[in-house]
């Protein structure tokens, strides 16, 4: 069967669709922070039991058919924890910090698009719907979720902007993004992977500056409570906005 007729197992990507993706982003952060350090588990531990919790869902949404919206949001939200966890892990523990860590993962995000598009032709979601191009959409999202952990600690932290003046900055420039899209003929697939790349610093910001204490700038609430009120949101999000699969190219 030709794959190009076989729908895409992602959503369209809506208004709706970016709602829920910073609400994911912004529980991955407060959610991860939950398990590596109210629980006290540590990085390494709360990395282990995400990425293991990534895995099997990835291999169900690989498996699966067609688009499913609960294990499709699943997968997004594994995956941010994980990027959490992960980031964390080596810009605190291994030591590498925040500008070396964001360096790092930008580059491999872009070096998994070009692989991706060097192979396929393309990098639109709309293709995503064969198992080859799956793993390399996964990929994307785990790098860039990883990337947004360490690239809103470093812009919150090093640049002395905070938590709300970074997640003003991601803000502006997610604006700057829709500006392009609306009024100007600059690559849609382009655009989208630039939207989904800040929207996950964007989240970090938000959940940090939720769950941080007043002396690090934060709102200082309670993480599993945090967690639990954007996984409510989350889940009233995906039922009020229509979830459909991409339109194919």
């Amino acid at each position: 069967m030709n794959s190009a007729k076989i729908p895409a197992k992602v959503p369209a990507v809506t208004l709706g669709f970016w709602v829920i993706k910073v609400l994911a982003t912004t529980l991955g952060e407060t959610g991860g922070d939950t398990v590596s350090m109210t629980m006290k588990l540590g990085y390494l531990t709360g990395t282990a039991i995400f990425l293991s919790t990534f895995m099997v869902l990835i291999f169900f949404q690989i498996r699966a058919r067609q688009f499913h919206p609960a294990l499709y949001w699943a997968t997004i939200v594994a995956s941010t924890t994980t990027g959490t966890t992960m980031a964390d892990f080596a810009d605190r523990s291994l030591g590498i910090g925040y500008a070396g860590g964001s360096t790092i993962l930008f580059a491999c995000v872009v070096g998994t698009l070009a692989l991706w598009h060097w192979i396929d032709g393309t990098v639109s979601v709309r293709s995503v719907n064969a198992p080859r191009v799956e793993a390399f959409y996964w990929a994307t999202i785990t790098f860039s979720q990883t990337l947004g952990t360490a690239l809103g600690d470093w812009t919150a932290s090093d640049t002395g902007l905070g938590y709300q003046g970074a997640a003003l900055v991601f803000s502006a420039v997610l604006a700057l993004v829709a500006a392009f899209y609306f009024w100007t003929t600059v690559s849609r697939v382009f655009l989208f992977w630039a939207a989904f790349i800040l929207t996950r610093p964007l989240g970090a910001t938000v959940g940090d500056f939720l769950d941080k204490p007043l002396a690090q700038g934060g709102l200082a609430w309670s993480r599993p409570l945090a967690t639990l009120a954007i996984a409510a949101a989350m889940i009233a999000c995906i039922g009020l906005f229509p979830q459909r699969p991409a339109e194919q190219d």
